[in-house]
């Protein structure tokens, strides 16, 4: 597929995905989803790719979705926004968090709107200390979705995540490393810096002991300590054995740097 809405690429075992759309704040339409799936699709298929990194170009990373690609005017019909989601956005947010690899996202602008939510879906979100996140969906009559109603209480606390969804206020980008919504607010002009670093350093890493931490944690609310107990005992049991332990364990005793395969 040639991207029109998106640049991609795949270097020294880390895929960019760059959402390009400049001029309207990088926001979606269903041929960006169309090609941001086929680029997933791509690192899915390559077993070289062991992190992804998300950012957005111009000076916004994502205002949700482009109100102008849908067919709706105050005297026409009602529209069925329960299928963009079906189709488009819900399976985004489950693919980011499922990914077996670390997703990095770097907000180097305005996160608004499902565009918020899907920085939210990373696992780790760097963003500017001119950025804002924004629910902005209580200003047109809908409720935060991508998973905003889920992940804004487990991270925030209800409090807040009422105040964010209600009031659309913008939150910035520093508040919302203070809240824990985020892993690091940085200076604008670290921000690629400290982006590709984490991506350096997770490309070099151990991947599949990465994504089972990922999925540990992230399916933890399911649980009791009982039962994430056991978890633990079964992943490490089926660690212990992997080549990267080894290497791990041998590089530590050695005093060298591991030399990581990631599988």
């Amino acid at each position: 597929m040639a991207y029109e809405t998106i640049l991609f690429s795949i270097e020294d075992a880390a895929a960019r995905l760059t959402l390009n759309r400049p001029d309207r704040l990088n926001s979606f339409t269903v041929q960006m989803h169309e090609e941001v799936r086929d680029a997933l699709d791509r690192i899915d298929a390559d077993k070289s790719v062991r992190v992804l990194l998300i950012t957005g170009a111009g000076r916004g990373f994502c205002a949700g979705q482009d109100l102008g690609d849908r067919a709706v005017s105050p005297d026409g019909e009602g529209v069925d926004l329960g299928e963009s989601l079906e189709d488009r956005y819900n399976p985004l947010i489950r693919r980011l968090t499922s990914l077996e690899m670390p997703v990095i996202c770097a907000v180097n602008g305005v996160a608004a709107g499902a565009g918020a939510n899907i920085a939210f879906a990373a696992d780790i979100v760097v963003a500017a200390r001119s950025a804002k996140f924004i629910q902005s969906f209580a200003n047109i009559g809908l409720v935060p979705d991508s998973g905003g109603t889920w992940v804004l209480p487990r991270l925030a606390g209800q409090a807040r995540a009422l105040g964010l969804a209600l009031t659309g206020d913008p939150l910035p980008a520093e508040k919302a490393e203070e809240w824990g919504l985020i892993w690091n607010a940085v200076d604008d002009d670290k921000l690629t810096e400290e982006a590709d670093a984490l991506a350096a350093k997770f490309a070099a890493a151990p991947t599949r002991g990465l994504a089972e931490t990922k999925q540990a944690i992230r399916s933890t609310w399911s649980r009791s300590l009982d039962q994430q107990l056991d978890l633990e005992r079964d992943l490490q049991r089926k660690l212990g054995k992997t080549d990267d332990y080894r290497e791990g364990v041998d590089a530590f005793m050695n005093k060298r740097k591991p030399a990581f395969k990631g599988q």
